[in-house]
């Protein structure tokens, strides 16, 4: 399987503050630990999901996530 146009979340976890935000807009690629604080289960955005992802790294109050090329 290609990596080629595919996407990663990236997670800068010490600016993590907890807002929720991300999870919010995009419940299927960000997921809240039981602190409150953002993982993904996979790092590769999933297919289709590329804007709702974008959206919801931008949302973020603590410019903790970004999705960037993979």
């Amino acid at each position: 399987m290609s990596e080629e146009g595919k996407l990663k979340v990236v997670i800068n976890k010490p600016a993590c503050c907890g807002y929720g935000v991300c999870a919010e807009i995009c419940p299927d690629v960000y997921k809240l630990d039981e602190h409150g604080m953002v993982y993904v289960e996979n790092e590769i955005v999933p297919a289709g999901m590329e804007d709702i992802a974008r959206e919801g790294a931008e949302a973020c109050p603590q410019s903790a996530l970004e999705v960037v090329p993979a």
